[in-house]
Protein backbone atom coordinates (compact mmCIF):
# COMPACT_ATOMS: atom_id res chain seq x y z
CA UNK A 1 0.00 0.00 0.00
CA UNK A 2 2.62 3.09 1.21
CA UNK A 3 4.72 4.27 -1.26
CA UNK A 4 2.92 2.09 -3.72
CA UNK A 5 -0.67 2.77 -4.02
CA UNK A 6 -0.53 5.94 -1.98
CA UNK A 7 2.19 7.88 -0.65
CA UNK A 8 2.61 9.57 3.18
CA UNK A 9 4.60 12.39 1.64
CA UNK A 10 2.15 14.31 -0.48
CA UNK A 11 0.22 15.68 2.67
CA UNK A 12 0.51 16.80 6.41
CA UNK A 13 2.33 14.35 8.42
CA UNK A 14 1.66 13.29 11.71
CA UNK A 15 4.31 10.85 13.32
CA UNK A 16 6.73 11.03 16.32
CA UNK A 17 7.73 14.47 15.68
CA UNK A 18 4.12 16.05 15.22
CA UNK A 19 2.38 14.08 18.11
CA UNK A 20 5.18 14.89 20.35
CA UNK A 21 5.51 18.65 19.72
CA UNK A 22 1.56 18.65 20.04
CA UNK A 23 2.11 16.57 23.80
CA UNK A 24 4.77 19.57 24.70
CA UNK A 25 7.57 17.14 25.30
CA UNK A 26 10.73 16.38 23.62
CA UNK A 27 10.71 13.90 20.47
CA UNK A 28 13.39 11.81 22.11
CA UNK A 29 11.38 11.14 26.13
CA UNK A 30 8.87 11.00 23.74
CA UNK A 31 10.49 8.13 21.26
CA UNK A 32 11.41 5.73 24.40
CA UNK A 33 8.23 4.19 24.70
CA UNK A 34 7.20 5.10 20.39
CA UNK A 35 9.98 3.38 18.59
CA UNK A 36 9.72 0.27 20.55
CA UNK A 37 5.99 0.37 20.05
CA UNK A 38 6.52 -0.20 16.35
CA UNK A 39 6.43 -4.12 16.21
CA UNK A 40 3.29 -4.29 18.57
CA UNK A 41 1.53 -1.88 16.44
CA UNK A 42 2.48 -3.46 13.27
CA UNK A 43 1.26 -6.96 14.12
CA UNK A 44 -1.60 -6.10 15.97
CA UNK A 45 -0.90 -6.79 19.56
CA UNK A 46 -1.23 -3.24 20.77
CA UNK A 47 -3.15 0.29 19.37
CA UNK A 48 -2.37 3.44 18.54
CA UNK A 49 -4.26 4.58 21.39
CA UNK A 50 -2.51 1.87 23.86
CA UNK A 51 0.61 3.70 23.80
CA UNK A 52 -0.30 7.05 23.42
CA UNK A 53 -2.21 6.35 26.40
CA UNK A 54 0.80 4.94 27.79
CA UNK A 55 2.99 8.01 26.68
CA UNK A 56 0.79 10.52 28.01
CA UNK A 57 1.09 8.54 31.83
CA UNK A 58 4.08 8.24 31.68
CA UNK A 59 5.13 11.76 31.63
CA UNK A 60 2.59 13.08 33.43
CA UNK A 61 0.40 14.83 30.88
CA UNK A 62 -2.46 12.59 30.62
CA UNK A 63 -5.51 14.50 29.76
CA UNK A 64 -8.12 13.16 28.06
CA UNK A 65 -9.03 16.17 26.04
CA UNK A 66 -5.32 15.90 24.50
CA UNK A 67 -5.81 12.08 24.14
CA UNK A 68 -8.84 12.30 21.80
CA UNK A 69 -7.24 15.77 19.94
CA UNK A 70 -3.91 13.07 19.21
CA UNK A 71 -6.29 10.34 18.28
CA UNK A 72 -8.02 12.50 16.16
CA UNK A 73 -5.42 14.02 14.47
CA UNK A 74 -3.29 10.55 13.86
CA UNK A 75 -6.79 9.01 11.91
CA UNK A 76 -7.61 12.17 9.97
CA UNK A 77 -4.12 12.50 8.44
CA UNK A 78 -4.10 8.77 7.89
CA UNK A 79 -7.42 9.00 5.87
CA UNK A 80 -6.30 11.99 4.14
CA UNK A 81 -3.00 10.49 2.66
CA UNK A 82 -5.40 8.68 0.16
CA UNK A 83 -6.75 11.97 -1.38
CA UNK A 84 -3.62 12.62 -3.15
CA UNK A 85 -2.64 9.05 -4.96
CA UNK A 86 -1.64 9.32 -8.45
CA UNK A 87 -3.78 9.54 -10.64
CA UNK A 88 -3.19 6.53 -12.85
CA UNK A 89 -3.88 4.40 -9.30
CA UNK A 90 -7.08 3.47 -10.02
CA UNK A 91 -7.38 3.35 -13.35
CA UNK A 92 -4.17 0.49 -13.44
CA UNK A 93 -6.33 -1.57 -10.86
CA UNK A 94 -9.49 -1.01 -13.29
CA UNK A 95 -7.38 -2.27 -16.13
CA UNK A 96 -6.01 -5.17 -13.91
CA UNK A 97 -9.99 -6.45 -13.18
CA UNK A 98 -11.15 -6.21 -16.61
CA UNK A 99 -8.37 -8.82 -17.78
CA UNK A 100 -9.57 -10.61 -15.17
CA UNK A 101 -6.08 -10.47 -12.99
CA UNK A 102 -6.85 -11.28 -9.41
CA UNK A 103 -5.13 -8.37 -6.83
CA UNK A 104 -3.90 -9.50 -3.58
CA UNK A 105 -2.70 -6.42 -0.94
CA UNK A 106 0.29 -7.47 1.11
CA UNK A 107 0.61 -4.06 4.01
CA UNK A 108 2.56 -3.72 7.14
CA UNK A 109 0.16 -1.75 8.44
CA UNK A 110 -1.39 -0.35 12.10
CA UNK A 111 -5.08 -0.62 13.17
CA UNK A 112 -5.33 3.06 12.03
CA UNK A 113 -4.15 2.84 8.86
CA UNK A 114 -6.22 -0.34 8.52
CA UNK A 115 -9.22 1.19 8.85
CA UNK A 116 -8.47 3.61 6.10
CA UNK A 117 -8.00 0.90 3.68
CA UNK A 118 -10.74 -0.33 4.25
CA UNK A 119 -12.44 2.79 4.15
CA UNK A 120 -10.50 4.09 0.46
CA UNK A 121 -11.90 3.93 -3.12
CA UNK A 122 -9.25 1.28 -3.82
CA UNK A 123 -10.82 -1.36 -1.41
CA UNK A 124 -12.83 -2.72 -4.02
CA UNK A 125 -10.48 -4.00 -5.95
CA UNK A 126 -8.46 -6.61 -3.85
CA UNK A 127 -9.54 -10.27 -3.98
CA UNK A 128 -7.41 -11.44 -1.19
CA UNK A 129 -5.99 -8.68 1.92
CA UNK A 130 -3.03 -9.25 4.33
CA UNK A 131 -2.58 -6.37 6.34
CA UNK A 132 -0.20 -7.11 9.13
CA UNK A 133 -1.93 -6.12 12.16
CA UNK A 134 -4.95 -8.44 11.63
CA UNK A 135 -2.86 -11.53 10.53
CA UNK A 136 -0.02 -11.03 13.09
CA UNK A 137 2.54 -11.72 10.21
CA UNK A 138 4.52 -8.86 8.47
CA UNK A 139 6.86 -8.38 5.07
CA UNK A 140 9.39 -9.87 4.22
CA UNK A 141 8.20 -12.94 6.90
CA UNK A 142 7.52 -15.63 3.69
CA UNK A 143 4.46 -16.85 5.36
CA UNK A 144 2.74 -13.34 4.22
CA UNK A 145 3.26 -13.95 0.68
CA UNK A 146 2.50 -17.62 0.84
CA UNK A 147 -0.64 -16.63 2.94
CA UNK A 148 -1.68 -14.51 0.28
CA UNK A 149 -1.53 -16.40 -2.70
CA UNK A 150 -3.32 -19.20 -0.99
CA UNK A 151 -5.89 -16.55 -0.93
CA UNK A 152 -5.98 -15.82 -3.96
CA UNK A 153 -6.07 -19.44 -5.10
CA UNK A 154 -3.10 -19.00 -7.40
CA UNK A 155 0.34 -20.28 -7.45
CA UNK A 156 2.92 -18.75 -5.73
CA UNK A 157 5.14 -18.81 -9.31
CA UNK A 158 2.18 -16.94 -11.33
CA UNK A 159 2.24 -14.09 -9.20
CA UNK A 160 3.90 -10.47 -9.86
CA UNK A 161 4.95 -8.58 -6.77
CA UNK A 162 4.52 -4.80 -6.71
CA UNK A 163 6.14 -2.47 -4.43
CA UNK A 164 8.48 0.36 -3.61
CA UNK A 165 10.93 -1.94 -1.99
CA UNK A 166 10.87 -1.34 1.73
CA UNK A 167 11.37 -3.54 4.42
CA UNK A 168 12.95 -6.05 1.98
CA UNK A 169 9.85 -6.78 0.27
CA UNK A 170 11.35 -7.58 -3.05
CA UNK A 171 14.20 -9.53 -2.33
CA UNK A 172 11.17 -11.85 -0.22
CA UNK A 173 9.16 -12.00 -3.11
CA UNK A 174 11.48 -13.40 -5.12
CA UNK A 175 12.68 -15.60 -2.79
CA UNK A 176 9.31 -17.31 -2.94
CA UNK A 177 8.60 -17.79 -6.21
CA UNK A 178 6.87 -13.99 -7.02
CA UNK A 179 8.29 -12.15 -9.67
CA UNK A 180 9.47 -9.15 -8.19
CA UNK A 181 8.47 -5.27 -9.79
CA UNK A 182 9.80 -2.10 -7.75
CA UNK A 183 7.09 0.39 -7.90
CA UNK A 184 9.17 3.84 -8.36
CA UNK A 185 6.40 6.75 -9.18
CA UNK A 186 6.29 7.65 -5.63
CA UNK A 187 10.21 8.11 -5.05
CA UNK A 188 11.24 11.21 -4.37
CA UNK A 189 14.80 12.77 -2.95
CA UNK A 190 15.14 14.82 0.47
CA UNK A 191 12.13 12.72 2.65
CA UNK A 192 12.33 9.32 4.30
CA UNK A 193 10.50 6.88 2.23
CA UNK A 194 12.00 3.65 3.29
CA UNK A 195 13.77 2.66 -0.29
CA UNK A 196 15.18 4.18 -3.20
CA UNK A 197 15.83 2.83 -6.29
CA UNK A 198 17.09 -0.99 -6.81
CA UNK A 199 18.53 -1.79 -9.63
CA UNK A 200 18.55 -5.02 -9.59
CA UNK A 201 15.09 -5.42 -10.35
CA UNK A 202 13.05 -4.31 -12.87
CA UNK A 203 10.96 -1.18 -12.68
CA UNK A 204 7.76 0.25 -13.51
CA UNK A 205 7.83 4.36 -13.77
CA UNK A 206 4.56 4.20 -13.54
CA UNK A 207 1.10 2.40 -12.29
CA UNK A 208 0.00 1.60 -16.09
CA UNK A 209 3.42 0.62 -16.68
CA UNK A 210 2.67 -2.55 -14.58
CA UNK A 211 0.42 -3.91 -16.94
CA UNK A 212 3.03 -4.60 -20.05
CA UNK A 213 4.66 -6.97 -17.16
CA UNK A 214 1.31 -9.19 -16.95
Amino acid sequence: MYETLITLYNSELYKGKQIAADMGIPESKFREIWDKSDDDRTLGTTSFEDVISEILNANGIFEKDLFDMIVRKRYECTAEAFCHKDPDIIPMLKALRDKGIKVGLITNCYFEERDAIKNCDMYEFFDALCMSCEIGIKKPDSRVYELCAEKLGVKIDECLYVGDGGSNELQAAKAVGMMPLQAVWYLKDGVDQPCGRLEEFNHAESPLDVLGFI
